[in-house]
């Protein structure tokens, strides 16, 4: 388990200040699958990550998951929604074995008056910004083909840690469809899998999926559409 120190909020504080965390903290450990709270859930309390991973996602109408992303210990957990007081955004659950430690935001309030743990909680806000900005990037330009080559690109060693379902799941496509686009990547030379270790013959294809044969089609999808079908305002 991290300590306190080891979290990027806490670790310029100074150190009679984290002793004094240390009396506040609650810490709850988990089992893989856990729900550490639903969609829609309200809390008092800021959660970080003290160890393991968990992913965070909402649920369509139809109960699909839409999986926002995954985080690993050391990290702060849906801070914006404890700060605004608002429901919980998504479902969290565990993806592994993991603790939560629970912070009151009456305790956390006493701390903002302190520059450099201010500095850092701004920090972590603006990279969930990032992180959502890349979710939509992602949902609504790239093909099911061009997250997959992203994700080789960026992250190979998660296909040699993860089941093909888990990725899927990650990337919000179905285990069928990524299976099809193993075999098709493997196919034109661009991917290589021996003993689930994925090995890269051709970066370039990738990039080339990428940046430009992933594009959809339409730039205005809904009006696409609606010229499709025949549709007029």
């Amino acid at each position: 388990m991290v300590k306190l120190k080891d979290i990027p909020i806490f670790s310029a504080l100074e150190e009679k200040y984290i002793n004094a965390l240390r009396d506040h903290i609650h810490v709850k450990h988990y089992s893989k699958e856990s729900i550490v709270f639903y969609e829609g859930d309200q809390s008092d309390y800021l959660h970080i990550l003290m160890e393991g991973s968990v992913k965070l996602y909402k649920t369509s109408p139809k109960g699909t998951q839409i999986q926002i992303n995954r985080f690993s210990a050391p990290s702060l957990i849906a801070e914006f929604a404890c700060f605004e007081k608002e429901p919980f955004p998504a479902t969290c659950e565990f993806v592994t074995e993991g603790a939560i430690g629970l912070l009151h935001f009456d305790r956390l309030y006493e701390y903002l008056n302190q520059p450099a743990f201010s500095l850092e909680l701004i920090k972590s806000l603006t990279s969930k910004v990032l992180l959502l900005s890349s979710l939509v990037h992602k949902e609504t330009i790239l093909s099911s083909e061009a997250k997959i080559a992203d994700l080789m690109i960026k992250k190979r060693s998660i296909f040699n840690r993860l089941k093909n379902n888990e990725i899927a799941s990650m990337l919000n496509i179905t285990p069928e469809t990524f299976s099809r686009i193993l075999t098709k990547f493997k196919k034109e030379g661009i991917i290589a899998l021996k003993k689930h270790q994925l090995e890269i013959l051709n970066e370039d294809a990738l990039y080339h999926i990428v940046e430009t044969n992933t594009m959809k089609e339409c730039t205005n999808c809904i009006a696409h559409f609606k010229e499709q079908i025949g549709y007029e305002d």
